[in-house]
């Protein structure tokens, strides 16, 4: 089941209070093929880089099942590079450095064999190259997933939400709710979100999970206790990849089955948070990823006699 994925790829440097890293592989398509090739071995990759990002980098996402022909490598300029630190609690940051670069100059062209993937990911990108790439498909995708930011809400608004307007499932966190729909409450906030166009509404609230909204039906997943967490960075794009890459291979996008989704997605989030960049995702197995499962199913599963 094709699944285009579409996104930076991109440099990092990050300092959390549990250590520094220099300049190190990340992007929000990186995070996102890496998360769903444990669930997908046809993933189509848009994205662009310089003349500077690692050859093996591609190659071990090739070797993985990522589709690299919609990846447009620029030979005389530099790939997108980001640098933040984080507060003690891990929710907040502070961006040091932010070039551009080749992400200045992206224009996706999708390649005639991504036009008919049944399901697409749209990571954070300026609205108007989200839609660009939607309105390239040769008939309407399965589902369409889009993830976004404030910075869109206070720059780009009216072109953001053309671009909702035309997507299935939209993924925000909490602020970004509260912001887009002038709610605090969050049930009221995804009512008024929900009339904007998508289907389905994630909420992502960090370490206290997510939740998951679908017409009057609420669902929410808890984020698992980790005892180390040393770069969140990532974590969301990696619960994107997760969410869409298990709802890619199931081939079923019911409520149902997308509260298992939010499960899955969760627990990649989880994997990643463990090291900086995407190491550990290269790492985790099957095996570990079904362990990983079990202890979200632990978690939540209780029996209760009523009265």
């Amino acid at each position: 089941m094709s699944l285009v994925v579409v996104g930076s790829m991109a440099f990092d440097a990050i300092e959390t209070p549990f250590g520094k890293t220099d300049k190190i592989v990340g992007g929000a398509a990186t995070y996102a093929a890496y998360a769903a090739s444990h669930f997908v071995k046809e993933i189509q990759q848009v994205s662009i880089v310089g003349y500077d990002f690692p050859k093996e980098e591609l190659d071990e996402l090739s070797s993985r099942g990522v589709d690299l022909s919609g990846v447009e490598i620029v030979p005389d300029k530099k790939s997108f590079f980001w640098s933040g630190r984080y507060h003690m609690d891990m929710n907040t940051r502070d961006t040091l450095i932010t070039d551009l670069n080749v992400l200045g100059d992206f224009d996706p062209k999708l390649p005639e064999h991504f036009r008919n993937a049944e399901f697409v990911m749209l990571g954070n990108l300026l609205p108007r190259i989200q839609s660009t790439v939607i309105e390239q498909m040769n008939k309407r995708p399965k589902l369409i997933i889009m993830d976004t930011m404030n910075f869109w809400m206070e720059n780009a608004m009216d072109d953001l939400k053309v671009t909702i307007s035309m997507v299935d499932a939209l993924l925000i966190n909490d602020s970004e709710a509260r912001q887009l729909s002038n709610e605090f409450s969050l049930v009221k906030a995804a009512k008024k979100i929900l009339t904007m166009g998508p289907k389905y509404l994630i909420i992502k609230k960090g370490e206290h999970g997510a939740l998951l909204f679908h017409g009057n039906n609420v669902f929410f997943a808890p984020a698992l206790p980790l005892e180390d967490v040393f770069d969140p960075t990532g974590a969301g794009d990696t619960f994107a990849g997760g969410f869409i890459g298990h709802l890619a291979r199931t081939k079923d996008i019911s409520f149902e089955n997308m509260k298992t989704a939010i499960i899955v997605g969760s627990a990649m989030a989880s994997f990643c948070v463990e090291k900086f960049g995407t190491e550990r995702l290269k790492e985790i197995t099957k095996a570990d990823i079904d362990a990983r499962l079990n202890e979200f199913v632990q978690l939540v599963n209780f029996d209760i006699a009523l009265a």
